[in-house]
């Protein structure tokens, strides 16, 4: 299932992140994708609060530590690639490890590292600029019970 949503703020994307977190089962992979402001970050904020995060206030791009871990109701992966130079080094992150039933694993810039999630099952998301604040977001491979469109 594909669908497209336009925002007209940072504050309706974390809303769609939300909605989003609110109706995860656990073991998704998202990769989302876009430049930069593209309001990629602002969109997992919302898919933590959504999931239940505890520390939902301090979700943040982990650009330069990499991976961030999240606890709630399932233990969200937050991982940046922007700073990722090569597949290798991206399975070298353990990221199978983060991939179980009790998870959620949320991939910015994911677009880097495509063929090594190629055969999971991901959700895509890419956003891009329609403005200064309106983003729009085009969803890819969603499960039924993700429908937010």
């Amino acid at each position: 299932m594909e669908t497209t949503i336009t925002t007209h703020s940072a504050e309706e994307t974390m809303d769609l992140g939300r909605r989003i977190g609110s109706r995860l089962r656990g073991g998704e992979v998202f990769a989302i994708c876009g430049p930069l402001g593209s309001g990629k970050t602002h969109l997992i904020k919302g898919i933590a609060a959504g999931a239940g995060a505890l520390d939902r206030e301090n979700v943040t791009s982990p650009t330069f530590v990499i991976v961030n871990q999240y606890s709630g109701r399932f233990d969200l992966y937050h991982i940046d690639a922007y700073r990722i130079e090569s597949l290798a080094e991206f399975e070298m992150l353990g990221f199978d490890d983060f991939c179980y039933p009790q998870s959620v694993v949320l991939i910015e810039w994911a677009d880097k590292i495509e063929p090594v999630i190629h055969d999971m099952g991901y959700i895509r998301i890419d956003l891009t600029h329609g403005g200064e604040r309106t983003r729009t977001l085009r969803l890819a491979n969603l499960p039924p019970y993700l429908d937010i469109g």
